[in-house]
């Protein structure tokens, strides 16, 4: 799945997402005091809008620029509260220590041997700041050989928080329905959901 893969997929279509915030950001970060956040895969920009929208600076990451120039389309009563950045974090890890907020929704972030790109993300939680990780709940996934996927490839909130270290302390790591509709097509009604703090 690269940049040309993401590009095509956005390219098919004249929106991909609803355009709504994930439901899982919004009820944990809800009442968070706002600062720097990464979104992940940031896709058409609603999470990183929604963010902006409630104080938040974010640097919002896809590697797709279809994805990202309509995101900055949509987000025209926040500019200069977002910085939509081409990259490939498989490739390229965020600044350390830089975001009070590192929101991986729903990322299909590949298993790796030494965890490097992991490691990034993780990293790049400033002291004191939050790792949210939203995932669909394994029991919704199937393989689609196919289409060379296999859920067991990719992180679950499950396989980080045994890889954290006593810099950190797991707030959440739970199962729990979805708020919103599954997406068109598929059958997604559970959320598996990690969200851990870095003391320090």
């Amino acid at each position: 799945m690269d940049a040309q893969f993401w590009d095509e997929m956005y390219r098919s279509r004249d929106q991909v997402f609803s355009g709504d915030p994930n439901g899982v950001l919004v009820t944990e970060v809800t009442g968070l005091p706002p600062g720097q956040a990464l979104d992940v895969g940031c896709g058409e920009g609603a999470d990183a809008i929604w963010l902006a929208r409630h104080g938040w600076q974010v640097t919002a990451v896809d590697i797709s620029t279809t994805a990202l120039r309509r995101a900055a389309a949509a987000a025209v009563d926040i500019q200069g509260c977002v910085a939509w950045t081409r990259a490939d974090l498989n490739i390229t890890p965020p600044p350390a220590d830089a975001f009070d907020l590192v929101s991986v929704q729903y990322f299909p972030l590949s298993l790796q041997p030494d965890h490097t790109a992991l490691r990034g993300l993780l990293n790049a939680v400033a002291p004191g700041g939050i790792l949210l990780f939203a995932s669909h709940d394994l029991a919704d996934l199937s393989p689609r050989p196919e289409e060379g996927f296999d859920p067991g490839d990719y992180y679950q909130p499950d396989d980080i928080a045994e890889l954290l270290e006593d810099d950190w302390t797991v707030l959440i790591n739970e199962t729990r329905p979805r708020t919103a509709p599954a997406p068109a097509g598929t059958h997604h009604t559970h959320d598996t959901v990690l969200r851990a703090q870095r003391l320090r």
